[in-house]
């Protein structure tokens, strides 16, 4: 028997199995047609295992991708844990050419303390934005993001067996991106990304970028001084909206403490996500990212 709960501050669903029900048993459809209205999706009292989590995103992925910047287990299937440190809004891969529109996340072992999974709805966000911020994403249509691949990280676009040509056909095909490739053969990228983004289902506004967790919480602008981050025009992202967007974000915060055998599904072009800090070697949170099949 399961039951269905909403979260408090935002569109997210609880799906509760209070008899530890087959997590594979669960109506596809029914599954595609809740995260569609929602965006995340919380199985809880499954125990669900690293295969039944692989088998379950199966029936919902098209294909999968990897992070060139985690520890995997196995194909794709990667743990989340580099570093105990807090982690701030963002969307997987968010600031490149290479999105995935979901990530999976499946707890094995929760840290003792701390280290809670941290969502924000980005429809949510975008709707408490000031209107004359609003404008200004609107208005200057394009951000870019600068990055910087070395040669053994190809496998962020292709996977392992990719080839120099491979990367610059692909590089070619993509929209908005410009790069470069150094005799070492590391690849620096420019990719202009829509300041105003829209959800893959129902199309609706949304703030889901990723520029926010480069800010420290005193809202230094480090970072965004060397250039990495800057809308089309070559301006700066102003400092007041740095500290409106955050004001926001506080406010919207999700917090789940997620526990051994639960699974979530996000929807990457809605929802960010984010954690506590933590001093627990012993915490493991698998992940997958995939393309979706509907």
């Amino acid at each position: 028997m399961i039951e269905i709960d909403s979260l408090e501050k935002s569109s997210g669903k609880i799906i509760y199995s209070s008899d530890r029900q087959d997590i594979l048993s669960l109506p596809v459809e029914k599954i595609k047609e809740l995260f569609k209205l929602s965006g995340l999706l919380i199985f809880k009292g499954f125990d669900v295992s690293c295969d039944q989590m692989k088998a379950f995103s199966k029936q919902f992925t098209s294909r999968y991708i990897r992070d060139s910047n985690r520890t995997f287990v196995d194909d794709f299937l990667g743990l989340v844990d580099q570093g105990m440190y807090a982690l701030g809004p963002h969307c997987e891969n968010g600031t490149t050419a290479f999105r995935p529109d979901a990530v999976w996340f499946c707890c094995a072992v929760p840290a003792k303390q701390g280290g809670e999974t941290l969502f924000w709805d980005g429809v949510r966000v975008w709707e408490e934005l000031s209107e004359e911020l609003k404008q200004l994403f609107i208005s200057k249509k394009k951000i870019i993001f600068s990055n910087w691949y070395p040669a053994e990280a190809w496998k962020h676009f292709l996977g392992t067996g990719a080839t120099l040509d491979d990367v610059k056909q692909k590089l070619n095909s993509i929209e908005g991106l410009t790069y470069a490739i150094a005799e070492d053969l590391s690849i620096s990228i420019e990719f202009a990304l829509p300041s105003a983004l829209k959800t893959k289902y129902g199309d609706r506004e949304v703030f889901a970028h990723s520029f926010m967790m480069e800010y420290s919480e005193t809202g230094e602008m480090d970072y965004f001084k060397t250039g990495t981050v800057k809308f089309e025009d070559g301006s700066l992202i102003p400092e007041t909206a740095v500290y409106e967007i955050q004001e926001v974000l506080d406010r919207l915060t999700e917090v789940i403490p997620l526990q051994a055998g639960e699974l979530v599904m996000v929807d990457n072009s809605r929802f960010l996500h984010g954690r506590r800090a933590f001093n627990d070697e012993r915490r493991q949170i698998f992940s997958l990212l995939s393309y979706l099949n509907f």
